[in-house]
C-alpha cells in the first residue's frame, strides 16, 4: 500500500471543491443472494462489478468476502458485502465492519486522489492509501463528526462496473462453494479461503500479454 508523500500546500480542496459524483455506497449483507433478487429483479439495477477478496481491506485480516455492485442510470452504484463468519452487527461483532460499511465519492484521476490525500492531510485527517483494487484506486478516511468511514476512489478501466457477465460468474461459483461447504457440514470462511487461493493462483498462472502502459496509472 502507497502512501502520498506531496507536501504542497493547497489553497483549497481539488476538483472545483467538491467530488465529482457518488462512486458507490457499500453495506454488509449475510444474503448476497437475496440483495441481488432484490436489486436487480425489484429495483431493476444491473449487477455490473465484483470483488472476490481473502483479506478485509486496509486491515489485512483473513476473512473471505464477496463486494458486489449494483448500477445506477448515472453511473454511480450501490455495493454490499458478504463475509460468511463474520458476527452479527448491533452491537458489532468484528471491526470489519468499520470497513466494509462506507460512502465512497468518485474523482476522475490518479492525480486527483494523490490531491485529495494532501488536502485531507493539511487538514488533520489521517487516511490510508492510495490503495489500488485493480478496478479503482482509493483513499480512506473518516469523517470526524460522524465517524462514518469514506472514501475517495477513481476508476482505473473503462468498464470497472460494466462487467455483468464476470460478475454473473462471480457469484454463482461463490454461492457453489458457500452451498456445498455447508452441505457437506465444513466450515464455510475455510472453504471460500480455499476457492480464493486456488482461484488467485489460476489466476497467477496465466500467461499475460504485454499492455501498454497506461501513463493515468500509478506504477
Amino acid at each position: 500500500m502507497s502512501q502520498s508523500t506531496d507536501t504542497t500546500e493547497l489553497s483549497g480542496p481539488p476538483a472545483q471543491g467538491r467530488p465529482k459524483m457518488l462512486n458507490h455506497l457499500a453495506y454488509v449483507t449475510h444474503d448476497v443472494e437475496g440483495t441481488v433478487d432484490f436489486y436487480t429483479r425489484v429495483m431493476g439495477m444491473p449487477m455490473v462489478s465484483t470483488v472476490i477478496g481473502s483479506k478485509v481491506p486496509s486491515t489485512g485480516d483473513d476473512f473471505p468476502y464477496f463486494h458486489v455492485f449494483f448500477r445506477l442510470h448515472d453511473g454511480s452504484t450501490l455495493a454490499f458485502f458478504e463475509a460468511p463468519g463474520l458476527p452479527p452487527a448491533n452491537p458489532k461483532g468484528h471491526p470489519a465492519y468499520d470497513i466494509f460499511d462506507h460512502l465512497a465519492f468518485e474523482a476522475d484521476t490518479p492525480e486527483d486522489i494523490h490531491a485529495w490525500a494532501a488536502w485531507l492531510r493539511q487538514n488533520g485527517i489521517e487516511i490510508v492509501g492510495p490503495t489500488d483494487h485493480g478496478i479503482i484506486l482509493s483513499i480512506y478516511f473518516r469523517d470526524p463528526v460522524n465517524d462514518i468511514r469514506l472514501e475517495i476512489t477513481c476508476p482505473l478501466v473503462d468498464d470497472w462496473n460494466a462487467r455483468e457477465d464476470s460478475a454473473a460468474r462471480d457469484l454463482q461459483d461463490w454461492v457453489d462453494v458457500k452451498n456445498a461447504a455447508t452441505a457437506e457440514g465444513q466450515d464455510v470462511p475455510e472453504a471460500l479461503l480455499k476457492f480464493i487461493a486456488g482461484r488467485n493462483a489460476e489466476k497467477s498462472a496465466k500467461p499475460t500479454e504485454d499492455l501498454p502502459t497506461d501513463p493515468e496509472r500509478p506504477v
